[in-house]
């Protein structure tokens, strides 16, 4: 099956990101989009090490304000974002590669599927949507609240509460607990406004059905941030994809990192990507 790739609209072009490179230079590609408020080290700093074990080349791009990359001067749009993605990817070498993307990132993984068929060879998306729901919406419109009003003990604890499951965050020690509540105003990511207003905003539903590449949905069955029916959406709609769950909250990566991981690389395994 032909990919159908969607109509260029005209993307207000992004400054570089900051990139990290990893892993074998002849080995399959990898592009990483991370999630709205995170970061590549906080979403990828354990899958990467595990990618470039099994002989991948792995392209890591941080959004504006997030690592080391400067805050954006205006709104982040999903097209410019997916299509600074591929730049990064291609200018370190990458002619055709796979994208992992996370929560908001797999929007962007859709997209930049969308808009540039040719490079995109299979799609792995983890707590993702393809538009915001009303409960979604409201977390998000909370994140911007607290955000706007600079109050940082609030956005902590509402980061915290959307972002672990339940049963995980109560079995915190206090010692975790007061560090996932830590008000530290330099810890979340500087653009963590812009990226939350995006993934208030974004809408990829209409990509979805011209997605013809092996894809991989993993739904986090505990997510209170980004409900698992979304996850089902996308499962739906992108044909001849495949559902999977993990029993976590929004973030697989902390509380089941091993199994996570390990559904990602049965994946690529299988499709020899």
């Amino acid at each position: 099956m032909t990919q159908i790739p969607a109509a260029h609209t005209a993307a207000t072009a992004l400054p570089p990101l900051s990139t990290t490179v990893a892993g074998d230079p002849a080995g399959p590609g990898i592009l990483l989009a991370h999630g709205a408020t995170g970061s590549i080290r906080d979403n990828y700093g354990g899958l990467i090490p595990a990618l470039t074990a099994t002989g991948h080349r792995v392209v890591a791009p941080d959004y504006p304000g997030s690592g080391e990359t400067p805050r954006a001067t205006g709104p982040l749009r999903l097209d410019a974002l997916a299509d600074a993605l591929v730049a990064e990817a291609t200018a370190a070498g990458l002619e055709t590669f796979t994208m992992i993307g996370y929560s908001m990132g797999t929007a962007v993984s859709i997209r930049a599927a969308a808009r540039h068929p040719e490079r995109v060879r299979g799609l792995v998306l983890t707590a993702g949507l393809a538009a915001a729901d009303a409960r979604t919406a409201v977390w998000l419109d909370l994140y911007l609240h607290l955000l706007e009003r600079a109050d940082h003990m609030g956005f902590a604890h509402a980061r915290a509460l959307s972002g672990f499951a339940p049963g995980h965050f109560n079995a915190l020690s206090p010692a975790e607990r007061a560090a996932a509540l830590d008000p530290d105003p330099s810890l979340p990511p500087s653009g963590s406004a812009e990226q939350a207003a995006l993934a208030r905003a974004l809408d990829t539903t209409a990509d979805l059905p011209g997605i013809s590449v092996p894809t991989l949905v993993i739904a986090t069955t505990l997510d209170e941030l980004v409900h698992p029916s979304h996850s089902r959406y996308l499962a739906d709609h992108i044909p001849g994809a495949v559902h999977t769950e993990i029993a976590t909250g929004h973030l697989p990566m902390v509380e089941r990192p091993e199994e996570w991981q390990g559904l990602i690389q049965d994946f690529l395994g299988r499709h020899g990507l």
